[in-house]
């Protein structure tokens, strides 16, 4: 397919999964409505709990669960290519994986991503300190996926400061890079932008990128900018806080044009 709508969804998540399910899906609705054929959910779309522990209330088993009925169900009622974020799927005692769904036009699961790196981090000048690694076990494979829109690689938040991750995609063929996130207000305004348009000029890719923006119950402001971002760098449409919905046009045409061009993808040496 030379041509196909994308669209970012911007949450501003809660704790109560139910209110965050129906958000999420007026705003897949209105990403459908202009079109997108692909649509991606930020990181943690169906729960932002009050603390990382929440998350293992809400788990659910691989392949069975309101969440991924949820996800399923509207791709298939809608016609589009779903991306969902990340949600807990159950994995060792007391544990989660942060896993992105991704299901095709007709609600069928095609692939599950679970983040690799976990954000275990105190922030610089702050007191705010997370522990992914105290509720998530980590993934092990990266993950790229064949579609009618090209190969499409998966890839979460705290992983963007992992360019290795992101080559080795690269290598299996790359066209177009889906990041959901939930970036906080402190590392989103300092490398957000950086670390996205980045990894597109890298590789020479389209990116979607969907994130967490606004202030949560809980506390976490979470940085926005949900962004598309074509092969050069580019930022096609954005939005910079709030709930909603960013739509552009990925063009095959457009990516083959650049890297015959600009072919440096086949000038590595190390």
């Amino acid at each position: 397919m030379q041509r196909v709508i994308c669209g970012a969804v911007q949450m501003a998540s809660s704790p109560n999964v139910g209110a965050n399910l129906l958000e999420a899906e007026r705003l897949i609705e209105s990403a459908a409505a202009q079109k997108a054929r692909i649509v991606v959910l930020p990181e943690n779309f169906a729960l932002m709990g009050m603390s990382e522990s929440d998350k293992l209330a809400v788990a659910e088993e691989d392949g069975k669960g309101p969440i991924q009925d949820f996800l399923s169900r509207t791709a298939e009622r809608l016609k589009i290519w779903l991306f969902g974020g990340t949600m807990p799927i159950k994995a060792s005692a007391g544990k989660v994986w942060a896993s992105c769904l991704v299901y095709d036009d007709r609600g069928q699961r095609v692939g599950r991503y679970d983040k690799i790196h976990l954000f275990d981090v105190d922030l610089p000048g702050s007191d705010e300190s997370y522990r992914e690694s105290s509720t998530i076990d980590a993934g092990q494979n990266s993950v790229v996926l064949d579609s009618p829109f090209g190969r499409i690689g998966v890839a979460i938040c705290y992983d963007l400061r992992f360019p290795e991750q992101f080559r080795q995609m690269a290598e299996s063929g790359l066209d177009l890079l889906i990041v959901p996130a939930a970036f906080t207000a402190q590392t989103g305004a300092a490398h957000w932008d950086l670390l996205v348009r980045a990894r597109s000029v890298e590789n020479l890719c389209y990116t979607i990128a969907a994130n967490q923006g606004g202030f949560h119950v809980n506390g976490r402001e979470t940085y926005g900018h949900s962004m598309i971002v074509d092969p050069w760098g580019k930022t096609l449409a954005s939005l910079a806080s709030g709930s909603g919905v960013v739509c552009a046009e990925i063009d095959r045409e457009r990516l083959e044009k650049v890297r015959t061009a600009f072919p440096v993808l086949t000038h590595r040496r190390l």
